[in-house]
């Protein structure tokens, strides 16, 4: 099932029944963390994406932003970042049994990382209609040719993840509107002495 229109911007009126039956308590304490490192995306100028990959006793084994720009790394999503993190700490690149926690929903790269990574359950935030990998346009953990599946619970505190994202673009949108503003009365005023 596909989310529809109305998750537009990130919301998540519709969330998948499937995807959030399967939450426990411990989701949230580990969703609070990913969100603190979208705040940490937030002031390095990057898109506000956090993520951490938490073990069975609730310890941080890995956690990462978004680092695309500072890093000039098309593959600086949060989730990888945290699964680097994970798989250096654990010395080992299969990471069975952990649970990754993140802000937005995963896209196409991140979501195959984690399934490559043998995560045993994925936890996301806000839906991303645009490229989300995990329902809102695509399933990739569902797909029955692949060797490794992952539960994969979505929505979790949703508003708050979506909320921070929202907020960055609006406050993007509004440092832009006012440079064009500041050249268009920098192009109005005519030096002195000019013909």
């Amino acid at each position: 099932m596909t989310c529809p229109a109305c998750c537009l911007a990130y919301s998540n009126p519709c969330a998948d029944p499937v995807l959030t039956s399967l939450v426990v308590p411990a989701d949230l304490t580990g969703m609070q963390h990913a969100l603190a490192q979208a705040r940490l995306a937030w002031q390095a100028g990057e898109v506000p994406v956090g993520a951490v990959v938490l073990d069975a006793g609730g310890q941080i084994v890995g956690a990462g932003f978004n680092q695309t720009i500072s890093c000039n790394d098309p593959t600086g999503h949060a989730e990888i970042v945290a699964l680097r993190q994970a798989a250096q700490r654990q010395a080992n690149y299969r990471l069975p049994g952990l649970t990754l926690y993140v802000t937005l929903e995963p896209c196409v790269m991140c979501i195959g990382a984690m399934l490559h990574a043998r995560l045993e359950r994925i936890v996301f935030g806000a839906h991303d209609p645009k490229t989300g990998a995990c329902g809102s346009v695509l399933r990739v953990h569902e797909n029955p040719v692949l060797n490794h599946h992952a539960t994969v619970v979505g929505g979790v505190m949703a508003d708050e993840c979506a909320g921070l994202l929202q907020q960055f673009f609006r406050e993007r949108r509004e440092l832009a509107r006012q440079r064009r503003l500041r050249l268009r009365e920098q192009s109005d005023v005519v030096p002195q002495g000019t013909p």
